[in-house]
């Protein structure tokens, strides 16, 4: 596999990782193949925590719902940095999104980790410390209890940004995808999707960017909703 324009058709959208667009591909294969590098789920065209956030919601989104994911694709190639609060914001968005809706026995993970990503952005933003955005002060009221035992917990704690972004980003990106996927709410399908979605936009903003490509058009991506022929 060399650059886009190998193949004639666009593969299909689907749950983990293909060896060739022929036999499909998942959010960032087809990320790779649009931006005509190396077929790979993990592209430099875009930072790898959100690369992690779109390949969780396109193997926990439903076969139904997943070509609607399409759309989204070319909006994060070339969307990357080395700034270690995109992973913090990323991993905190996730959170906030996740802790209304998730089982119980995530919640507590999903509200230590809306702490612990404020925390970091007291000291990577020099805000004072304690600081809780109107998102994370409403996600934690959703689960009044958890948010009481996670103060708690993380009452006296202290971890290095680096450390966050290296080891607890990614496991509380792969617990909020996780716990939407797992509630007991209807539109499973559209709040991952609305997840994936806001977080790009999110990160667009980071970047200067004011607004999404404009993508491909319906007929275009045609072949992502559809088999490939082989």
């Amino acid at each position: 596999m060399g650059t886009a324009g190998t193949f004639d058709a666009l593969p299909m959208l689907g749950r983990g990782k293909h060896r060739n667009p022929k036999k499909g591909a998942c959010f960032m294969e087809l990320a790779s193949f649009l931006a005509g590098e190396r077929w790979s789920d993990h592209p430099q065209c875009t930072h790898p925590l959100l690369a992690m956030l779109a390949r969780a919601v396109n193997d926990l989104t439903s076969d139904q719902a997943r070509p609607r994911l399409a759309t989204m694709i070319p909006s994060v190639i070339g969307l990357t940095s080395d700034d270690p609060r995109w992973d913090v914001r990323i991993a905190l968005r996730a959170a906030q999104t996740a802790l209304p809706v998730a089982p119980a026995d995530r919640q507590q993970t999903l509200a230590v980790a809306v702490l612990g990503a404020e925390r970091m952005l007291d000291v990577l933003d020099g805000r004072p410390d304690g600081t809780l955005s109107p998102q994370s002060e409403a996600a934690l009221e959703a689960a009044p209890r958890t948010a009481e035992w996670a103060r708690r917990f993380c009452a006296g704690t202290h971890v290095k940004p680096k450390r966050f972004v290296r080891d607890a980003a990614p496991s509380v990106v792969s617990t909020a995808v996780q716990g939407i996927s797992e509630a007991y709410v209807p539109d499973i399908d559209a709040r991952l999707r609305d997840l994936l979605q806001a977080t790009v936009e999110d990160a667009r903003t980071w970047a200067g960017l004011e607004s999404g490509p404009e993508g491909l058009r319906a007929d275009q991506w045609v072949e992502v909703v559809r088999p490939a022929e082989v």
